[in-house]
């Protein structure tokens, strides 16, 4: 009985069976592990610490207190108060990406200024929440949205878009030239990544800036980033395939779209993000580029080195491991 359980195994191991299992059990798992960490990123944005700068010499009166505190009971959340003595200062620091709002307190009068391109999520829950706070205090309150979206990108998902776009373009390239055109060396493989990365993304700016009108994109910037979010990708995609050999789409998947796409904060704000999200996503391509290219279309001249050398260190992981990997076995594409 047992021996014949064991040919029957052997025998299953051998066949098309077995991989075909696999494939099968993997898409179920990754079906609700694709819907349950978007669920758990977006479906219910909740803020942990949001920055917040103060301005006014009436700003630690007991109205002005009692603001703060009252926008923190309603939202839940800590406000991450920074007192800046000039309005210029709280400008700057917002330019700068350390802040959400500015708060103006002035004796009675209460202005709350919201930055809807710092982060569209958060700019929502604090118009919505002050004007309940301010009666219950005694302050008269004026709202006004001092940096707002394109106009035709109400609602701040083009970047996140795009993005995505770029990072599924990306690793889906690195599949088909390994699947397609497995007889070029490593070097001419990473050269045609290139090619499409560059390609690839002058088409997205061309079909979403030029043809669509959704965002006014700095070309060459938005080019190179979204270009450099390609190759990154598909690099890494190339990484796993010499690692795992036909299963690398399963780790490629899991980084760059399970964990790296809900965490980027281009869908809803890292303040609003589940911690432990906030923290990894900026370290991961998906986040990279969606820091780098908001902060180009909409704070251009506070460009940010770091999202460039994310993405330049998984591209350049991705072609040593790779490289070094087919040195090892040139025979053997996978």
């Amino acid at each position: 009985m047992d021996d014949r359980i064991s040919r029957r195994w052997e025998a299953f191991k051998e066949s098309p069976f077995l991989p075909a299992t696999v494939i099968v059990l993997i898409l179920s798992a990754g079906a609700g592990l694709f819907a349950g960490s978007y669920t758990y990123a977006m479906a219910n944005p909740t803020p942990h610490r949001v920055p917040v700068a103060v301005v006014g010499v009436s700003h630690q009166t007991v109205r002005g207190k009692a603001f703060a505190a009252g926008l923190e009971r309603a939202l839940a959340a800590s406000l991450a108060l920074s007192f800046e003595r000039s309005y210029e200062q709280a400008w700057e620091a917002v330019e700068e990406q350390r802040v959400f709002a500015i708060i103006v307190v002035r004796g009675d009068d209460v202005t709350l200024n919201v930055s809807s391109a710092s982060g569209a999520s958060v700019a929502l829950l604090l118009t919505e929440a002050a004007p309940k706070v301010a009666p219950r205090v005694g302050v008269r309150l004026t709202v006004r949205d001092i940096n707002p979206l394109q106009r035709g990108d109400p609602r701040g998902l083009a970047l996140f878009y795009i993005t995505l776009a770029a990072v599924v373009i990306g690793f889906i390239g690195a599949v088909q030239l390994h699947a397609n055109a497995a007889q070029l060396s490593a070097w001419q493989q990473i050269a045609f990544t290139v090619a499409y990365a560059a390609l690839g993304a002058l088409s997205i700016v061309a079909v979403v800036d030029w043809g669509l009108g959704a965002l006014d994109l700095p070309l060459p910037e938005s080019w190179f980033i979204l270009a450099l979010t390609m190759f990154a990708s598909g690099m890494v995609f190339a990484m796993f395939h010499t690692l795992v050999g036909r299963w690398a789409m399963v780790p490629t998947w899991g980084l760059m779209v399970l964990l790296g796409n809900p965490s980027s904060g281009g869908a809803v704000s890292w303040p609003l993000l589940p911690s432990p999200l906030g923290a990894i996503g900026r370290w991961l391509p998906p986040g990279a580029s969606v820091n780098a290219q908001h902060t180009a279309v909409y704070f251009g001249g506070h460009q940010r080195v770091l999202p460039y050398l994310v993405l330049a260190a998984w591209g350049l992981v991705g072609c040593a491991v790779f490289l070094i990997r087919r040195s090892r076995a040139p025979e053997d594409p996978a």
